[in-house]
């Protein structure tokens, strides 16, 4: 079945069988891998990231992401790209691993209805507050 010639509805009705939280594990294999042409290929060609950890700053457009991601893949620490948790969310995926210095980072995606990453939205995961220490400041 041609999916480009597909009418409109019936190519809504298709993302429904994307399953997001694999493109987002496939996402992170490509990172473990330091598969640059693949991971950019994950995302969609007018695809945004924004980076909490690196400042605030915002790559747009598949070279800009290729700008952010190439050093990132070349150079990481031996724990870099972790997987910590992943599940869906209201819009999208959200998954927590060790970026490619090690340290613990929180990333939401949203996808476009081809089923390709649309947006990415990082920033440092904050470690989690222990109950015990919660209950004692109260």
């Amino acid at each position: 079945m041609d999916m480009l010639n597909l009418p409109k509805h019936l190519g809504k009705e298709a993302d429904k069988d994307v399953d997001h939280v694999a493109v987002a594990v496939d996402w992170l294999d490509a990172c473990r891998r330091h598969d640059l042409g693949l991971l950019l290929d994950l995302y969609a060609p007018d695809a945004m990231l924004e980076c909490e950890c690196d400042g605030g700053s915002i790559y747009a457009g598949r070279a800009a992401l290729e700008t952010y991601w190439r050093p990132r893949l070349k150079a990481f620490a031996p724990d870099a790209f972790g997987l910590e948790a992943i599940g869906p969310a209201s819009d999208g995926v959200v998954l927590d691993y060790l970026n490619c210095e090690g340290k613990p980072v929180r990333i939401v995606f949203t996808f476009d209805a081809a089923g390709k990453i649309l947006q990415t939205r990082c920033g440092p995961l904050a470690p989690a507050l222990d109950a015990v220490s919660v209950q004692d400041r109260a």
